[in-house]
């Protein structure tokens, strides 16, 4: 979804936004996620560990279900109201009515990411999801961080739970950045939109279609999988 639907990237401004209005003095404990992301740039920690440590400053490991829904709520809404790309939002309205069936696939969380989806209209989300205990949002993000070749499975695994089977559905999908390579290639029609420099590159090499929304480019839908069934 980052980069691609949206202007900005969003979990770094989720917790800013939450933390700003629940827990303002954790701000204070940024500089302390300084020495994990060294360790994640120099392959010490996975990228699913360096989101639970950020959020785990920030937020805390147990934030109240009402206190995160109510945040993630008016984090959507903003985003919605003034942080899309239009160009998104009219692909997504276009595939609808061509009878496509809309998924929304981002290694954002599920806490904000599945109202924002409600806002757009989108069939469904697969997103990386929380971890809830005693009715209160942990750090531990739950299963796989939906980024990378984890990405590509965890479409395939909503696909085969929806009953949709792979040889039946035409499958396009968008994304700004190379990291998303595996869903390109599993994908039927792979199109980048607002692309990474080295995803430019291999889309420009392999011939695939390149929108530049933020160039007020063409028209497409964010990481998302549109599929020739609803």
């Amino acid at each position: 979804m980052d980069r691609t639907l949206t202007r900005l990237p969003t979990y770094s401004a989720f917790l800013l936004f939450a933390a700003r209005r629940a827990r303002p003095w954790r701000l204070g404990l940024i500089p302390l996620i300084a020495p994990w992301a060294v360790a994640y740039a120099f392959g010490l920690i996975s990228r699913k560990r360096m989101k639970e440590v950020m959020h785990g400053h920030m937020l805390g490991h147990g934030l109240p279900r009402a206190t995160a829904e109510r945040l993630a709520g008016l984090f959507a809404d903003r985003i919605f109201a003034s942080g899309l790309y239009d160009e998104g939002g009219a692909r997504i309205r276009a595939d609808h009515e061509a009878g496509r069936r809309v998924i929304l696939a981002t290694a954002a969380p599920s806490l904000y990411i599945d109202r924002l989806a409600a806002h757009l209209s989108v069939d469904d989300v697969v997103a990386t999801g929380g971890t809830w205990l005693d009715d209160r949002l942990t750090s531990r993000i739950a299963g796989e961080n939906c980024y990378g070749a984890a990405k590509q499975r965890m479409i395939a695994d909503h696909l085969a739970r929806r009953g949709i089977t792979r040889g039946d559905a035409h499958i396009r999908f968008y994304s700004d950045h190379a990291s998303d390579l595996p869903s390109f290639e599993w994908a039927d029609e792979p199109v980048a939109v607002n692309p990474s420099p080295k995803l430019r590159r291999i889309a420009a090499e392999r011939g695939w279609p390149i929108l530049d929304w933020a160039a007020g480019g063409d028209t497409g839908a964010n990481r998302a999988i549109t599929t020739g069934r609803r």
